[in-house]
């Protein structure tokens, strides 16, 4: 699970072949507004807000259970289900982000990130409001997968408790992420990131 995390600079997305973003945005908890790019507008920075809102929610209190979806869930749960079943699909590009470690006995954030600088491309959901009615237009959550076996993953959150991981896209299928045009398709692309290109130091604040 990914609660926080540090947004792409726009440093960084300049490499993209998209003009920068054209807002503010700094690091990243449930409710802020940070870049992703979607399925729907592929060819600019979408101002989301860090967990989804679903068509049917009546305020942002939803924010606080919404900003990581498991995968195994998707189709079923009433905030992901629609978003998921409509392949509303996006990244969301980070520098890095923070879980909690407990090998010492106590929760200590721990920073990771791209072994070689690049940003990650984490695979995602969006919703979007047509009416303006206070709530964000853009919103969006982070797909997560069981991590128990891998290497790096498996060292965070509780030790009681199941391990999971945010899906970080490999390079070469962001393209084909954001053209599935099938559940199957997508779900195919949900898998592990290889431990070798990822490192992490403990970064507490």
């Amino acid at each position: 699970m990914c609660s926080n995390y540090l947004p792409s600079v726009r440093q960084q997305l300049l490499g993209f072949d998209l003009p920068p973003p054209d807002f503010s945005y700094g690091e990243a908890y449930p409710g802020r507004i940070v870049p992703i790019v979607t399925n729907f507008s592929p060819r600019k920075w979408v101002p989301a807000c860090f967990g989804l809102v679903p068509a049917w929610a009546k305020d942002a209190k939803i924010i606080r259970s919404t900003y990581n979806a498991r995968s195994e869930t998707l189709g079923e749960k009433p905030s992901f289900r629609d978003a998921w079943r409509r392949g509303q699909l996006c990244i969301i590009p980070a520098d890095a982000i923070f879980e909690p470690c407990y090998e010492t006995g106590r929760a200590i954030r721990w920073r990771i990130e791209r072994a070689d600088g690049r940003p990650m491309g984490i695979a995602g959901i969006w919703e979007r409001r047509l009416k303006n009615d206070g709530l964000p237009a853009w919103s969006m959550s982070m797909l997560t997968i069981n991590a128990d076996a891998h290497p790096l993953m498996a060292r965070f959150h509780k030790p009681e408790d199941e391990k999971r991981s945010v899906v970080i896209l490999p390079d070469e299928v962001w393209g084909d992420w954001l053209r599935a045009k099938s559940e199957c398709a997508a779900r195919a692309m949900l898998q592990e990131c290889a431990p070798a290109l990822l490192c992490a130091v403990a970064d507490p604040k």
